[in-house]
Order: C-alpha cells, then sequence, then structure tokens
C-alpha cells in the first residue's frame, strides 16, 4: 500500500495503475477521467496500461451557502443525481435544486467543447470503461458518472480512485462492476488532505494531457521521458 499523503496526482496516478495492471492492453477498455483533477491521475494510468484516455464532464452541485457540500450531481447527456437528505438538512427545495442544477449543466456543456472539440463523439457501447477521479469523498459525482456510462451502454464499469471515504466507497459498490482504490482512511473530510500537493489542475493541463495521451496511442515513434518528479511526464518524438 502507498504511504499517505500522496505527494500528488501523478504519483498517486502511478500507484492505482499497479492496482489496475490486470487491464493493461485490454483491446475494449476505455479510461475515462473526472476533469480536471482526475485528469492527471488517469493520464499515467493510461500510459501505463497502453489504454485509450478521454474526459467525462461532471459537475457538483453545491449547497447555495456552501459550495463544497455536494447536493448532488450532473453529468453530460442531462444525467441528475439528486441526495434528498442534503436537500433536507440545507432546506433546499426541489424548484431550487433545479436551478442550481441548471447552472451547472450549462458549464458541463462549456467545458465538453473546451475539452473534447477536436475528439470524435464518446462509444462506450459495449466496452469495459475504468473511470478516475482524484478522490472520493461524498460519491456524488462519480454516481453521476457512472449512470453516465450505464446509460452510454457501457458492458462493464469499474472505479478507481487514489483515495477515498468508505462510506461512498460502499454506497457506490451497487452501481459498479468493481471498485479499485489504495486507501480509505477514516477519518475523512476532503480529499486534498491526503496529498502534500493538491494544486488545482487547470483547463490548459487537462487540454495538454490529453493530447499527449492521444499522441502516445497513435505514434510509435514516442519516448516515455520523465522530466520531474512532481510534473506529468512529457513525450518527445523520436527515440
Amino acid at each position: 500500500m502507498s504511504k499517505l499523503p500522496f505527494h500528488d496526482r501523478t504519483v498517486a496516478g502511478r500507484a492505482l495503475a499497479d492496482k489496475l495492471s490486470g487491464y493493461r492492453d485490454q483491446q475494449d477498455a476505455l479510461i475515462l477521467a473526472l476533469p480536471r483533477g482526475g485528469v492527471p491521475v488517469a493520464y499515467e494510468i493510461a500510459l501505463s496500461l497502453n489504454l485509450p484516455l478521454d474526459v467525462l464532464v461532471v459537475r457538483k452541485v453545491g449547497a447555495p451557502v456552501h459550495k463544497e457540500f455536494a447536493l448532488g450531481a450532473v453529468a453530460a447527456g442531462g444525467i441528475q443525481i439528486v441526495n434528498e437528505d442534503a436537500l433536507r438538512s440545507c432546506q433546499v427545495s426541489d424548484g431550487q435544486f433545479a436551478q442550481l442544477a441548471k447552472a451547472e449543466l450549462a458549464e458541463v456543456k462549456r467545458r465538453e467543447a473546451m475539452y473534447r472539440d477536436h475528439l470524435n463523439a464518446l462509444d462506450l457501447h459495449d466496452k469495459c470503461i475504468i473511470v478516475v477521479d482524484d478522490g472520493l469523498a461524498t460519491g456524488a459525482t462519480m454516481r453521476a458518472a457512472v449512470e453516465a456510462v450505464r446509460r452510454g451502454g457501457a458492458r462493464r464499469v469499474v472505479m478507481a480512485v487514489p483515495v477515498g471515504a468508505l462510506s461512498a466507497l460502499n454506497e457506490l459498490t451497487p452501481w459498479i462492476d468493481e471498485s479499485v482504490w489504495i486507501s480509505a482512511p477514516e477519518p475523512f473530510y476532503a480529499v486534498g488532505q491526503w496529498y502534500v500537493d493538491f494544486e488545482q489542475t487547470s483547463d490548459e493541463e487537462v487540454k495538454r494531457l490529453l493530447a499527449l495521451a492521444n499522441a502516445h496511442r497513435h505514434s510509435g515513434q514516442i519516448r516515455y521521458v520523465d522530466t520531474s518528479a512532481t510534473r506529468p511526464p512529457t513525450f518527445i518524438p523520436g527515440s
């Protein structure tokens, strides 16, 4: 088991790749990262397992007075997941939630266009989908992602996170075929507490890593060079 906290998402991704080694070179497998923080983690997995990488945009619907507290989540395709207990505890009506969800769905569409404007539409039918994030706190965004993947016709759904709250991991069990994680420490307050470097991943970094992963898949003339212990590896043409 890797020692916590992880140094950063790159280190966490490499550790998680070891746990997923059985999927290496599987022809019908696809890795879907939840942007933004899940992308650096998934990038390392994609390189290690020689699998294609794409993104599935999911947004948490936060409470009006505490944005980090999830009332639910939304995903591409109009998917909405609602936490009824959270609505009651925050005294948020169904109508208020609908308005909050509408705003987040608009952001989902904006990010889809930004991250995937150069990519073909996702084809999930009859595939093994490995859904990756940098951690699992409430499980709301992962639940929305899994629902979107199921509706897309995936044959098998694997959830992969370096670290997560045990309660959230257990709650998601009925919705997935396999759960792969490294640690479920308690008490669990936030994903960021289990990383030394939890700097926000930028949109530019998401696009850069997607482009590098795509180049790796489509060129046999690319070699792997790790230029920094704390930065994602770089690809350099030639060998």
